[in-house]
This record gives C-alpha cells, structure tokens and sequence, in this order.
C-alpha cells in the first residue's frame, strides 16, 4: 500500500510540474508577443512550413471525409424524403466539427512530430544553453515564431478544409445520389450560416494554440539523447491530439449550446 501511494504521489508531483512549465511556457510566449518582440523572418519560413507544406494532405484528407459523410448522409436522407438537406447537413458537419478539426489533427501529427523533434534535438545537444548563454531567449527565438505560424495557418487552413469537405460532399450528392445541383447548393445556404464557419475558426484556432504550446514544450523539456527525442515526439502527437479531441467537445458544447 506505501509503495502504491508513493508513486503516486510522485505521478501527481510529475504531473502538476508538467502543467506549471506549461503555465510558464504559456506565459513567457504571450509576454514576448506583448512586447512586439517577434522574429518575421523565421515566423514566415515556419508557416510555409507549417501551411504550404500541409495543405494538399489536408486538402485530400477532408475532401475524403466530405464524401463519406455526404453518402452516409444520402442513404439516410433519401430513405427518409429529405435528400435535398444532404447539402446543408455536409456544410454544417464541415463548418462546426471536420473542418477545424481534421487539418488540427494533421498538423499535430505531421508538424507537431517535426517541432518536437527540431527542438528536442537542439535541447540534447545543448545548442538551446548555447543561446542562453549568448543572452538570446529560446521562448523568443525557437517557441514565439512556431506559435504564430500556428494561430495564423491553422485557421487558414480550416478555411481550406471547408471548401475540399464540401467539394467532396457535392461530387458524392450529385454523381451517386442523384441530388442535383441546385438543391444541394440551395440547402447549404437555407441551412448553414456564417455562425457555424466562424465558430469552426475559434475552435481551430484554440487547437493551434495548443499544438504549438505542447509541440514545443515537449521539445524543451526533451532528455537522454536520441531516445528521449523519439519518444517527446510521440509524446507531443499523443497529448496534443487528445486535447484536441477533448477541447474539442467543451468549445461544441458552450458555442453550439443554444
């Protein structure tokens, strides 16, 4: 019983000093953004990055899921006598829930893995004592310019999303459920309202926060060499994609509420 509880609490200690680096992290990152103190340079190459280099797995990967859920959705409507809603249902599932959330869990995979590993990399190799002790701040130089590119892409990518979603959706209705057109494009815009696309960016946006706050932090904290740099990476992938997942429900749950 005294080893069970022991190593208990050293898992809560563990864990509640993994939250409060985060808070600092957090913290440190919103400061330097306060104060303008913002590398351009090295924020526009993190959005290519982060966005160009992303947007065509993004854009086959929604596009996918628009047809998926336009068939799906046909068979039920056109059961029930209700195939011209097949429209607005895709744009609204795209808009509120696919479409921030596909290309987040993307980017936390394919770019998240990346920033995990560059600054990981650089912590086992103390190059990141190395800019302390040249006065350079490692929140300011590695942690600010990935955090933008995020908050900016993300969301541009989502937008990206929305219209490879419900591209798929329309090719799917009207080639194998016989929707025409017309009526799927009439009951996007009978249906679907600007609230659901601006509620779908908040929610994109909130996941680029925290990709970019664990991505990096996970990379700080990395230790033990090649190993430790393996498994931050698979860390940050793993926490960032359940954060998504449960942020996820709470921001539906307060912005669709009513």
């Amino acid at each position: 019983m005294e080893q069970v509880l022991s190593h208990l609490g050293h898992r809560t200690i563990a864990f509640l000093e993994h939250v409060g680096r985060m808070i600092r992290l957090t913290r440190d990152t919103c400061y330097y953004l306060g104060k303008g103190a913002v590398n351009y340079r090295l924020t526009v190459d993190q959005m290519a990055q982060l966005g160009v280099n992303s947007l065509f797995i993004v854009f086959i990967t929604v596009a996918f899921a628009g047809m998926v859920l336009s068939l799906e959705l046909a068979h039920i409507a056109i059961r029930y006598g209700v195939g011209k809603m097949v429209g607005g249902g895709v744009a609204i599932a795209m808009a509120r829930e696919f479409a921030p959330m596909l290309p987040a869990i993307v980017v936390a995979g394919r770019v998240g893995s990346a920033i995990t590993a560059e600054i990981g990399s650089m912590k086992v190799t103390e190059q990141i004592d190395a800019l302390e002790a040249l006065a350079t701040s490692p929140v300011r130089y590695l942690v600010v310019p990935r955090f933008l590119a995020c908050a900016v892409m993300i969301p541009i990518l989502t937008l990206f999303a929305n219209f490879s979603g419900n591209w798929g959706g329309y090719l799917i209705a009207t080639s194998y459920a016989q929707i025409t057109p017309s009526a799927y494009m009439d009951s996007i815009h009978r249906m679907a309202v600007m609230e659901d696309l601006t509620a779908g960016l908040i929610k994109a946006l909130v996941f680029a926060i925290l990709i970019s706050l664990v991505s990096c932090h996970q990379g700080m904290i990395t230790e033990g060499g090649a190993a430790g740099v393996g498994k931050s990476t698979t860390t940050s992938v793993v926490v960032s994609i359940i954060l998504i997942f449960a942020t996820n429900y709470f921001l539906s749950y307060f912005l669709f509420k009513s």
